[in-house]
């Protein structure tokens, strides 16, 4: 037992897994010193970007209210669509199984065009851009979201089915109670990173000018001819953003446990 932990010891003090990392490094180097234009990376001027920092940070909120929209009404209304998954009649269960189908097997751009051009034609009820990317969003993060909530139900023992079964338990103690609480702790981190997704999908909604961060980026590059700049200054947002979600998500999980 004590030789099989010194050879674990060791192993783990190997120098290859440095010499590999330093090596890969120096190539890294190599090829960026070789191919990477420098007189061009001097010549970028970031300073557009603080001074555009307010219609970017309005950009910015819009986008981080999509994805709240995202993610709340996903989870609510998938929530719903997972229990009602569990009913005993056929009916109810296949529109549900239509529904998420639908949503989930259609892309976000085309719900969202139909939504703002093809559904007033129908109804009568014109949507502002923004109003159209909300209902998109909330209907494919419900459809999403349900078959996240729907595994989670389904990962709960039959033995608290039985058992709040047993005691007489009302649905609505059995559901908030009893099912949905364990169910939840083990969604944690499919749910996080689904509405991280979400967050960066948000930005398709640039195609109905919805005034969300890249379409904002989008505008002020057309207005100064500064695209490196403001989509690298973008791009920074989007992965700081989705790194702190993304640790949020590691201490809600320990938080869980």
């Amino acid at each position: 037992m004590m030789f099989a932990l010194e050879e674990q010891v060791e192993e783990k003090r190997s120098p290859w897994g440095l010499v590999a990392v330093m090596a890969t490094l120096a190539l890294i180097g190599v090829a960026a010193w070789k191919y990477v234009n420098w007189q061009l990376l001097a010549s970028l001027d970031f300073s557009v970007v603080w001074d555009y920092r307010l219609a970017l940070a309005k950009g910015l909120m819009v986008t981080l209210y999509l994805t709240a929209i995202a993610g709340l009404c996903g989870l609510t209304a998938g929530t719903v669509l997972a229990a009602l998954s569990q009913s005993r009649l056929a009916l109810v269960r296949w529109v549900v199984v239509a529904y998420v189908e639908l949503f989930r097997n259609t892309p976000i751009l085309v719900q969202l065009i139909w939504i703002h051009f093809a559904l007033p034609v129908f109804t009568g009820w014109n949507t502002t851009a923004l109003q159209s990317g909300t209902i998109a969003i909330a209907l494919q993060a419900s459809a999403y979201f349900s078959e996240i909530v729907r595994g989670g139900i389904e990962s709960v023992p039959k033995g608290q089915w039985e058992a709040a079964y047993a005691l007489g338990l009302p649905a609505r103690t059995t559901w908030g109670r009893v099912i949905l609480p364990p169910a939840l702790k083990s969604m944690i981190p499919a749910l996080v990173n689904l509405t991280i997704s979400f967050f960066k999908a948000s930005s398709i909604l640039s195609v109905l000018q919805v005034s969300e961060l890249m379409t904002i980026t989008n505008r002020i590059s057309n207005a100064v001819y500064k695209p490196i700049e403001l989509f690298t200054a973008a791009a920074v947002i989007y992965f700081v953003l989705g790194y702190i979600l993304s640790q949020l998500t590691l201490r809600l999980e320990r938080a869980a446990k």
